[in-house]
């Protein structure tokens, strides 16, 4: 068995050092409207102190992979200033990177038109770095996967291609994920991008099988499916779209499923993006043992934080106590004789006397003022609240202060929408 586990071991890490990684970070993420204004969805906010793209690169550094291009296109600013700072570490040499790979127009003069074109635009990094294989990574998802055993499988299955997949339920699926159908052995038989009404996988009705948007593909394979899309004018230039339902009929396209290695379930994966699916992927992290476990030490999620102090709870008088109740709060945060309970505060964020925050979630260096009430909330960064602001109390003046209302009756609040102007990357 040891012999085994050893045999198993030395076969993912080959695998994994010939592996160059490419995680497409240029994601709009125009359902979180204001939120992805000013910033791409992997760049935005996430889990106390955490940014998305953290999760994908803290994953591939766990699994041993570490050559990374990171593809960034739609208002990169924060995304390449957090990279810079956080993952810069990495460039180490040409065995050990995080490089940035902006839509430079280094091939035909545009923008990447789409994920295969992002690809197809950097051909020449992956051909320098001469990779058996390229893991393509959505670059706005939130989980913890170790992609050793992904890879392993794909080699093991002789495979072109190999797309992991979620069990997800039909109602979520619905217009919004690329969903397959497989056989037997797990090969794909057909593929529909984003369907209006999925296929169920066979006994379990209610449920289809979704790709997460992460690819494995032999190097080789890869150039000619991406150079081949390019020629084709008619193209979406899309993995989803063009690529994979191009290639299932006459290449050994497999599935992969992800679950968690330790019960087998369905592993945990939030796509966040949408305001309430953000606003209750970071609610779930308050509870006594969430499916996320940001405080495994052996998968550590890794980020940039500038050097804040510990954070402060002050005053202890009846009506004006600091104290946070089943909520998580970051380093530099001062509650000044206020109340937060079951929130997430971002680092930097102050809370003056007499106030309340509950069932919301403040992005870095917000301040609420004396006497406001912030009930089932999202505060953008910087927000300054001003003394006695109600928030989530009356839905309908919210909506009338210019705060987006979602239909949940979850409140969002930016700085613009005060009038506030800001003064730093977002």
């Amino acid at each position: 068995m040891n012999d085994q586990h050893h045999e198993d071991s030395r076969f993912v890490s080959r695998l994994t050092r010939n592996t160059l990684a490419l995680i497409l970070a240029g994601g709009q993420g125009s359902r979180l409207h204001e939120l992805t204004r000013w910033r791409a969805k992997p760049a935005l906010y996430f889990g106390g102190k955490f940014r998305i793209i953290d999760f994908p690169l803290s994953n591939l550094i766990n699994s041993g992979i570490r050559r990374i291009g990171v593809l960034t296109q739609y208002k990169a600013h924060s995304l390449i200033r957090h990279l810079v700072q956080g993952w810069s570490k990495y460039q180490i040499s040409n065995r050990e990177f995080v490089e940035i790979l902006p839509a430079s127009q280094r091939v035909g003069g545009e923008w990447y038109r789409g994920t295969a074109d992002a690809v197809y635009q950097n051909l020449d990094v992956i051909r320098d770095h001469d990779p058996q294989h390229v893991l393509i990574l959505a670059g706005d998802h939130v989980y913890t996967m170790d992609y050793g055993p992904f890879l392993a499988a794909h080699s093991e299955a002789e495979a072109d291609m190999t797309v992991c997949c979620l069990e997800v339920p039909i109602a979520e699926a619905a217009g919004a994920l690329g969903v397959m159908t497989v056989d037997e052995n797990g090969r794909v038989v057909d593929f529909n991008e984003k369907p209006e009404h999925p296929t169920p996988i066979p006994g379990k009705d209610g449920i289809c099988l979704a790709s997460m948007g992460n690819y494995v593909f032999n190097t080789g394979f890869l150039f000619e499916q991406v150079i081949k899309d390019a020629d084709t004018p008619s193209s979406h230039h899309d993995f989803g779209k063009d690529i994979i339902p191009s290639i299932i009929q006459k290449y050994r396209v497999f599935a992969y499923p992800f679950r968690d290695p330790k019960t087998k379930e369905q592993a945990y994966w939030r796509d966040v993006g949408t305001l309430d699916a953000f606003w209750e992927a970071n609610m779930e992290l308050v509870s006594v043992s969430p499916q996320l476990n940001l405080y495994d030490k052996s998968w550590p999620i890794q980020t940039f934080q500038a050097q804040f102090p510990p954070a402060k709870f002050v005053f202890d008088e009846p009506d004006r106590r600091g104290e946070a109740i089943q909520s998580m709060v970051s380093g530099g945060c001062i509650v000044s004789g206020a109340l937060v309970r079951n929130s997430v505060l971002f680092s930097n964020c102050v809370v003056r006397s007499y106030s309340r925050v509950a069932d919301s979630v403040l992005l870095p260096d917000v301040l609420v003022g004396q006497g406001c009430e912030i009930r089932r909330a999202i505060i953008d960064r910087g927000t300054e609240m001003p003394d006695g602001t109600k928030v989530g109390i009356d839905l309908e003046a919210d909506r009338a202060r210019g705060f987006r209302v979602t239909e949940s009756g979850l409140t969002l609040v930016t700085p613009d929408m005060l009038g506030q102007t800001m003064h730093f990357t977002r």
